[in-house]
């Protein structure tokens, strides 16, 4: 389905609101998936789409539930169901960015892997209108009846090929089952496998389906393959990436054990490398995604689950340790770069039991793989530099009504530090973040402990 020529979102209609929301997101002309799905999505119309990460679905997606939405009334009206928390988390920010306008909307992130007791406080004080949550803590919050479906009127699948992959399927299933059967349901899937299919052909009703003519306007990504010895991976990759000298890297590994032991690897090489896989603490997984965010971390090395929601803008690179056995799972990697028009740049580092799943790759693409010569010489320690941003935590947040600019205040006013040296900051509910050019960095974290911010002394660290 080609959207006409002159769609933009001053000529969708949308409310008052959502077009001030739009407007202060900086929205002009919508992507493809966007153009292809928000004439239907706004109708009402049940949607089967193919979306990466990346594509603007979610912009898509939150705009028609708050087009829905009755502010006035206190009851869930919409509920998002994503595959990790870390999605979640972007989801639930991306929704309430558009929603700026709308007054007295409350919009509940439900996840597992955090304290169960304040999201049952916020829901017995009252119900939001907006429910963004992974299946396994929504279906908590339903059996033990402090979250009530009865009133919804979208239910978004979000990355819902992910979400059957993670063992969700039974939870949706009874989750969807809780919502009445005159919503409106909006799938969303890099993939369409059968068992996709096969839950939308039970959960939607006539639905459009779009996104397949979108490959046309899929982003252009050199890949690159390099064969190598098992036993030379690890100074292969860090000869790779010194030659590419990429400001940031995701690397992907098939198991945890690997991806600790490659980000250590690379940390020896010099590189500002960070682990990230199921195994973490929810408090380090947050961490190492901020901090390659900022730009205070190189190169995440990331098992694929772990980086379902990773959304970094101008990412230079990917690369793949090992191929993963699943073509789709190797195309949705590699999806990562090239994002907002730019070319992106694949590596794969492939031993010889990998040959046939490049081979499968090569089918797929309908076309020779571009096969290069493999470094050789193994670099020396710290032959790298390391990121040029350095993250200080300080131990207080939204809960001590610390902002951003009191922090912007404090490093340029009593710490005397220019205000090109700060990069992004992050505000949480009991700890924040600053990136600092690292060659500031000490006398930023001295300045910090030695003075106040608003006021107040709060503890201030490296990490």
């Amino acid at each position: 389905m080609d959207a006409p020529a002159s769609l933009d979102f001053a000529t969708l209609p949308l409310s008052a609101a959502l077009k001030q929301g739009v407007e202060a997101a900086g929205y002009a002309q919508p992507t493809p998936i966007q153009a292809q799905s928000l004439p239907a999505i706004l109708a009402g119309r049940d949607v089967l789409a193919q979306a990466p990460t990346g594509s603007g679905k979610t912009a898509a997606f939150a705009l028609g539930l708050l087009q829905r939405l009755d502010p006035a009334l206190i009851r869930a009206q919409a509920l998002v169901l994503c595959p990790t928390r870390e999605l979640a988390d972007q989801v639930g920010a991306h929704i309430r960015r558009l929603a700026v306008a709308i007054p007295n909307l409350k919009v509940s992130v439900l996840c597992g892997g955090t304290p169960l007791a304040p999201q049952l406080a916020s829901l017995q004080a009252h119900d939001p209108q907006v429910v963004v949550g992974t299946p396994g803590r929504v279906q908590e919050l339903l059996h033990k009846k402090v979250l009530h479906l009865g009133g919804v009127r979208t239910v978004v699948l979000d990355e819902a090929d992910r979400m059957l992959d993670m063992g969700f399927e039974e939870p949706i299933r009874e989750i969807v089952g809780k919502t009445p059967k005159e919503r409106q349901t909006l799938l969303f899937s890099a993939t369409w496998p059968e068992s996709i299919r096969a839950m939308a052909a039970a959960m939607l009703r006539d639905p459009l389906e779009v996104g397949v003519e979108g490959v046309a306007h899929a982003p252009e990504i050199e890949q690159r393959f390099f064969e190598v010895d098992p036993a030379r991976k690890q100074p292969a990759l860090a000869a790779l990436l010194l030659e590419l000298s990429a400001e940031s890297c995701v690397v992907f590994c098939n198991t945890r054990r690997d991806a600790d032991e490659v980000a250590e690897s690379l940390r020896h090489f010099g590189f500002t490398a960070l682990a990230l896989h199921g195994d973490m603490e929810q408090r380090d997984r947050e961490e190492a995604l901020l901090r390659f965010a900022n730009r205070s971390c190189q190169v995440l090395v990331a098992s694929d689950v772990a980086a379902r929601g990773l959304d970094v803008e101008d990412l230079a690179l990917v690369a793949n340790y090992e191929l993963p056995s699943d073509p789709d799972v190797y195309q949705h990697r590699i999806g990562r770069t090239g994002r907002a028009g730019r070319s992106g740049l694949a590596i794969s580092l492939v031993s010889s039991r990998e040959l046939p799943r490049a081979k499968i790759i090569e089918e797929r693409a309908g076309q020779p793989l571009r096969w290069l010569r493999t470094p050789t010489a193994t670099p020396k320690a710290n032959a790298a530099a390391p990121a040029r941003m350095v993250t200080l935590r300080i131990d207080a947040g939204k809960t001590d009504k610390l902002r951003p600019g009191d922090i912007l205040g404090a490093l340029t006013g009593d710490a005397g530090l220019p205000a090109s040296a700060i990069g992004k900051i992050a505000i949480f509910a009991t700890r924040s973040y600053v990136a600092i050019e690292r060659a500031l960095a000490g006398k930023a974290l001295a300045r910090l402990n030695e003075g106040r911010i608003k006021g107040r002394s709060f503890r201030v660290r490296k990490i």
